[in-house]
């Protein structure tokens, strides 16, 4: 394998392609959270869902490296930035693919109640609202659908052929719909489309029959777990997202 060709590059990793393969170096990282993020890869595989086929686990120059299959086509971020006037077409797409992902189950993967209570208190929130937030997220339903954990339309791939991949599963866990959805609000809302976020939030709710205030109520937790890991620039913002207990 070669690396050298880059074809995107995050503040911990730099991810190459190498023919019909795709090579991401992680530069720094636990040993446990990268084999993790592999052994999430393999999990979702074996659901049937279009995700890249993982080619193995490996080290260049002392640093872990994980090896996928190389999809050809545009991400869906790409593609709605190319074609605003079809914004609310994507959207419509990526809320289907996001139902369809949780339709599946996947016994093997962590659970995402048992995540968030980690990330909750590891956050730098006071312990009040850490408390409250814990007693939410106690008293949510506990599903078992699979939850992608960063679902937003850069990790989603459109082949030449119009066929829908899905990648980057390193936060995937099994858990709530509607906690997913809440991170993809978020990440929207992040990335600065808070008109998109809105949208979205709608389409969701009406797919999924779902009461937006349910949604809504999964804001607070999500957004203090995210905190913990997130950009730093985003921080302080989603540190005031979760300190918003009775968001509606």
């Amino acid at each position: 394998m070669k690396l050298d060709r880059v074809i995107a590059l995050r503040n911990n990793k730099t991810i190459y392609r190498d023919g019909d393969l795709v090579i991401k170096v992680f530069h720094d990282g636990k040993k446990a959270d990268i084999l993790n993020e592999a052994l999430n890869q393999a999990r979702v595989e074996e659901t049937g869902l279009n995700v890249p086929r993982l080619e193995e686990v490996t080290k260049f120059d002392g640093q872990w490296a994980i090896v996928t299959e190389y999809i050809p086509g545009k991400t869906l971020q790409q593609l709605m930035d190319e074609n605003p006037d079809q914004f609310d077409a994507y959207l419509n797409r990526f809320v289907d693919l996001q139902l369809e992902v949780q339709r599946h189950t996947c016994p093997m993967l962590n659970t995402l109640t048992e995540k968030m209570q980690k990330k909750i208190s590891q956050s730098a929130l006071d312990a009040t609202t850490r408390y409250e937030l814990h007693t939410r997220l106690a008293a949510m339903p506990v599903h078992h659908k699979v939850c992608h954990g960063d679902f937003n339309p850069s990790n989603i791939i459109i082949t030449p052929e119009d066929k829908a991949y899905i990648i980057d599963w390193s936060h995937a866990t099994q858990g709530n719909a509607s906690a997913d959805a809440a991170r993809t609000y978020l990440l929207f809302w992040l990335a600065g489309n808070t008109e998109g976020a809105e949208k979205y939030l709608h389409l969701f709710c009406k797919k999924s029959d779902t009461a937006k205030q349910y949604v809504q109520k999964w804001i607070p937790i999500v957004a203090a777990s995210q905190s913990v890991k997130g950009k730093p620039e985003e921080k302080e913002i989603l540190l005031h997202w979760a300190d918003v207990v009775d968001y509606e």
